[in-house]
């Protein structure tokens, strides 16, 4: 998991990775004492705005976590015909445009009863943002259109959007289209997840909170078969023997692979693991180079980066203490409500 994603998912807001990258590096390149996230929400970062990643974009877009029981709107399950279907109510699962998100998993677009996460968090707004840092407000994110246009603002700022045929500049203009991104996530026991990505708000990271995954990445599903099934990922970057330890545990549970090109999907990982290796090698070569013109930079840079890695261990060791208490709590509450249930007595 890249650092991004990481501090995506240790926030406790859980706000997009990238946006949190653009205020960590900005953190790194202070000479500020204090750790990030106390740096960036109370302390000498908390008036940083950044041009390309506004403070107001940084605070809007927050990634959704499923709990435990969020998760299983989501699970997969397999047939005896090798079919993929929902395990909430074993209908075949289709990655068409006529479903989107809510939350009670994927749902018809015709569902218009079933709200959205984000209608129930009380947003009946959501700013969506471009790369260049402009924004435009869209409706909560509960029809195909609301869909479409959060994947993809800049290409769809509204509505009405509308383009015309090159060939033809006076012929009538005709509305643009988009499909869903359909992504699936694996746990460690290779649990199937699946969902549409909804960039800065349902991503890969979204479906086991962040939690460790046995294989990810995107696929395409037509009345239960599966048709593509591909290891892409930014958030977990998942490497060649994890997407074919999938493959063959989707053969051991006899799933229809039939219409699958596994040999191209390998290919696809296989020149993404090739580049990424080479780039990190060459970005290796150049520091190394760099640091051996420039010994004192080099040591400087060393001892900054031992701080802040101590900062980042104790950080991260009270967020999860921090974790460790709010879930105890919701424990003894638990506990006591059950207690109370039992003997009959009010809450009042």
């Amino acid at each position: 998991m890249g650092i991004e994603y990481f501090l995506e998912m240790v926030d406790h807001h859980h706000r997009y990775g990238s946006n949190l990258r653009a205020y960590h590096q900005a953190w790194k390149d202070s000479d500020t004492k204090e750790n990030f996230f106390y740096w960036l929400d109370y302390g000498e970062g908390r008036g940083v705005d950044l041009e390309n990643r506004p403070r107001k974009r940084l605070d809007e877009e927050k990634v959704r976590y499923l709990n435990k029981e969020e998760r299983k709107m989501y699970l997969v399950n397999f047939d005896q015909q090798g079919l993929l279907r929902w395990a909430k109510n074993g209908e075949l699962i289709d990655t068409s445009a006529q479903y989107r998100d809510s939350l009670m998993g994927i749902v018809p677009i015709s569902d218009t009863s079933t709200p959205t996460w984000r209608d129930t968090s009380g947003q009946s707004k959501t700013t969506v943002f471009s790369d260049n840092g402009s924004s435009t407000s869209i409706s909560s994110v509960g029809t195909k259109d609301d869909l479409e246009r959060a994947e993809k603002p800049t290409e769809r700022p509204n509505d009405d959007t509308l383009v015309r045929s090159n060939a033809n500049p006076d012929s009538p203009p005709q509305q643009t289209k988009k499909k869903n991104i359909w992504i699936y996530v694996a746990d460690t026991s290779f649990r199937m997840y699946v969902g549409i990505k909804q960039k800065g708000a349902f991503q890969h990271s979204s479906m086991l909170s962040g939690a460790a995954a046995g294989a990810c990445g995107q696929l395409r599903v037509k009345q239960g078969q599966l048709r593509r099934i591909e290891a892409l990922s930014g958030h977990y970057s998942p490497p060649l023997q994890s997407y074919r330890e999938f493959v063959h545990h989707l053969k051991d549970e006899a799933v229809d692979l039939s219409h699958v090109n596994i040999t191209r999907s390998y290919a696809v990982l296989l020149g993404v693991e090739g580049y990424t290796g080479v780039k990190t090698k060459l970005g290796k070569g150049k520091q190394y180079v760099h640091d051996v013109l420039n010994p004192k930079e080099a040591k400087e840079r060393q001892a900054d980066q031992q701080d802040r890695s101590s900062s980042a261990q104790k950080e991260t060791a009270f967020l999860e203490a921090q974790a460790a208490e709010v879930e105890k709590t919701k424990r003894r509450t638990s506990l006591t409500t059950r207690l109370k249930q039992k003997l009959h007595v009010n809450g009042g």
